[in-house]
């Protein structure tokens, strides 16, 4: 089992803030668990009671509307941290992940993470700065579900994952989603956006293989985010 302090995905989230001695205790209480793709990490409405660290792999995130619509909020990759909100709170998770693909991720017990939270305050601040981001990207998907067309928020979604997912040895983002997901992205019926990203290909803004897509025209893809 790898240790904390050793671990390079520490340097991406909040963690990085934690001592060496803090590191060695978190080390010595966490459990390592390799997820497959499709698996649940933890449901709306579970008590998580800890913390998440990926350390490899993708995930998506989503909650359920009234009307049972699924809205997928976010992307999480390495590095990133789940569960903190739900654990400062003290409430069972408004939220639902699942792997996209094979993940290992490190659980840490909320008694260890809420002692680290009382003891270092440059590690409270920098985890509250992440919760900070979080609702301003939330804030942002309501504004963009209230105000833009479905075919510039798949636009916007595709240059999102050009940009921030690594890509193979044929230039095909790594991360592999549905056209189910990419409807679950944009708040929009798996047909029309199975139309759009059709188009997008006829229009030689995009690549497809299978569920695989490459970006070949994001100055294309920006015209449309911009509703140009």
């Amino acid at each position: 089992m790898s240790k904390c302090e050793q671990c390079i995905v520490r340097q991406f989230n909040s963690f990085k803030e934690l001592s060496k001695e803090e590191l060695i205790k978190m080390s010595n209480c966490k459990t390592v668990r390799t997820i497959k793709k499709g698996e649940i990490l933890f449901s709306e409405n579970e008590h998580i009671n800890g913390i998440f660290c990926i350390k490899d792999g993708v995930c998506k995130v989503s909650k359920m509307s009234i009307n049972g619509r699924n809205q997928i909020i976010s992307l999480v990759s390495k590095g990133s941290l789940l569960g903190e909100r739900s654990l400062i709170s003290n409430e069972a998770s408004n939220l639902k992940a699942v792997a996209l693909e094979d993940m290992e991720v490190c659980f840490i017990p909320k008694d260890e993470i809420i002692a680290d939270l009382q003891k270092n305050p440059n590690f409270s601040m920098s985890v509250l700065k992440t919760m900070a981001d979080n609702l301003k990207q939330a804030d942002n998907l309501i504004v963009d579900l209230a105000q833009k067309t479905v075919k510039q928020r798949l636009a916007e979604v595709l240059i999102y994952l050009n940009k921030n997912y690594n890509f193979s040895d044929d230039n095909f983002i790594d991360v592999q989603l549905s056209r189910e997901d990419f409807a679950d992205i944009i708040g929009a019926a798996t047909e029309s956006t199975i139309r759009l990203i059709s188009e997008f290909k006829k229009k030689g803004y995009i690549a497809i293989k299978g569920k695989r897509i490459s970006v070949l025209d994001e100055n294309e893809l920006e015209k449309v985010a911009k509703g140009f």
